[in-house]
């Protein structure tokens, strides 16, 4: 599943989907099981009242999208997401790279090993030992 609006500026899920998408997304992967239209618009009631249509368009766009996949189940529909969590945001942190190599070559590798210096030493390591392995390999 490719995201085809990265907001820079949002933070977590929301720099992937809209706000209300990002919350069902959250619900059901917190879940860690189908669910229905009605048990993610309870799961969401603490935090915002939505009605069932609201709630609903949402997660039919989310299937329009893949990132559920709608699931029939006698007269139900049943929504799982269509990757764990962990697998998103490999996938799509791996895609944002991929275009940022693309578009920006050398200044994007410059930017993300300054960054470096801010970030906790174990990933600094993790990096060497990549590009330990990448050699090996090469």
């Amino acid at each position: 599943m490719k995201i085809q609006n990265f907001k820079v500026g949002a933070t977590g899920m929301d720099r992937f989907f809209g706000p209300l998408e990002a919350q069902v997304m959250n619900v059901l992967w917190d879940m860690d099981h189908a669910m229905t239209i009605r048990e993610v618009q309870t799961a969401l009631k603490p935090v915002k009242l939505l009605s069932f249509n609201t709630v609903m368009t949402v997660m039919n766009r989310l299937v329009d999208k893949g990132a559920l996949l709608k699931q029939s189940e006698g007269r139900s529909f049943h929504y799982i997401p269509s990757e764990s969590r962990a697998d998103f945001l490999n996938h799509q942190s791996r895609e944002l790279t991929h275009e940022l190599m693309e578009e920006f070559g050398s200044l994007a590798v410059n930017h993300m090993v300054d960054i470096l210096e801010e970030v906790d030493p174990q990933l600094i390591q993790a990096l060497e030992e990549k590009i330990k392995q990448w050699k090996n390999n090469a």
